[in-house]
């Protein structure tokens, strides 16, 4: 899975149109935006909680 090209994004964008529709797009990307949000924030929690527990 190498470099991704101006074709397959359109090709994609286009798959996701048929598969949920135009309306659904915003809230499924608004749901995934919240996900990686909350997944970077448990990441820098867990990078804090290992840091306090070398220091004791």
């Amino acid at each position: 899975m190498g470099n991704i090209g101006a074709t397959e994004i359109i090709i994609i964008i286009f798959i996701l149109v048929l598969l949920f529709g135009a309306k659904k797009i915003p809230e499924l990307m608004k749901g995934l935006g919240e996900g990686i949000k909350s997944f970077k924030k448990a990441l820098s929690g867990e990078e804090d909680s290992s840091k306090n527990d070398n220091s004791k």
